[in-house]
């Protein structure tokens, strides 16, 4: 039996940050907290990589979470836009995303939602990422929802996703998965060249320990991210930490693509993505030209790194 989906069919559709702000900021806070659930309940594992998020077929997992011998995830539905949790013994609960649905409201009822299915958990209420965190409990300013674009933003996401997964599977060496980090929200795949780095210093609301285990290694990393603060739209972007003499200066493909000395960051406009005669060979372009300014500048093995 087919099922007809009723989500839009554009493959790379518009996200003007301007058009969604307020259900970007809402998004972004439930998706802290569902991070957060993830972070509280699973063992830690080198760069924060226990703590992402996944894209899926219909939006964002945690992927399984051990509670005990207890296995359960939780699902971001945004075709059908639910939150979904499901258990290894078979109980679940789903909870409608649509407005107003504060992110307070979120929060109380994701954790009773929890509790019910005997999952106690608690979690460090502080957003993180951003400038004046609301505690999750006592936000209700930010409650705005708008499916369509939560939709864009998914399948902007699971786009992505792929072009990167083919991207990742060029390179042998240490690489990350293809995840989603709910605390700055965006889209990522690091590549490491195997040695360590330099201690990275302090980033805004974002503990020490956290910075300096995720930027332990040297890395190559790209990815997706809709903008926000003077990034005034969706952007696709690459660096390297440590960033090797010269690499702001590399040339980099395609010609779209610019070096942004404020952020030490190579961005590329959704827009042109998305308008591009070739969607997925733009945005392969710039992450191959990206990593190869960082590898070549940085002497890296790419020998031992690079699939042949």
């Amino acid at each position: 039996m087919v099922f007809q989906s009723h989500a839009s069919s554009e493959v790379w559709p518009r996200l003007p940050l301007a058009e969604w702000q307020d259900t970007y900021a809402t998004l972004h806070m439930y998706t802290q907290i569902i991070g957060k659930i993830r972070l509280a309940l699973m063992p830690w594992i080198n760069h924060c990589w226990q703590t992402t998020l996944y894209v899926t077929a219909r939006g964002l997992t945690t992927s399984p979470i051990p509670y005990g011998t207890l296995l359960f995830q939780i699902d971001f539905d945004f075709i059908d836009h639910y939150l979904r949790i499901q258990t290894s013994v078979g109980s679940g609960h789903s909870l409608r995303l649509a407005p107003p649905l504060s992110v307070a409201d979120f929060y109380w009822e994701t954790m009773e939602a929890l509790r019910s299915l005997g999952i106690d958990v608690s979690i460090w209420t502080t957003p993180q990422e951003v400038p004046n965190p609301i505690p999750f409990e006592q936000d209700q300013q930010h409650a705005a929802y708008d499916p369509e674009y939560v939709n864009r933003c998914w399948r902007i996401l699971a786009q992505a996703a792929r072009v990167f997964t083919e991207f990742r599977s060029r390179f042998i060496g240490k690489v990350s998965p293809v995840h989603f980090f709910w605390g700055s929200f965006d889209l990522a795949v690091t590549r490491f060249s195997g040695r360590p780095a330099p201690k990275h210093g302090s980033v805004p609301n974002l503990a020490d320990a956290v910075v300096q285990d995720a930027y332990s290694h040297e890395v190559s990393s790209v990815g997706f991210w809709p903008g926000g603060g003077d990034v005034t739209d969706p952007v696709f972007y690459a660096y390297a930490y440590p960033a090797p003499e010269g690499f702001g200066q590399a040339a980099i493909q395609p010609k779209e693509a610019f070096y942004n000395t404020q952020m030490g960051e190579f961005f590329l406009p959704y827009e042109a993505v998305r308008t591009a005669a070739s969607p997925d060979e733009t945005l392969l372009a710039f992450l191959q030209t990206t990593y190869e300014a960082a590898a070549d500048l940085g002497r890296w093995d790419r020998s031992a790194l690079e699939r042949r």
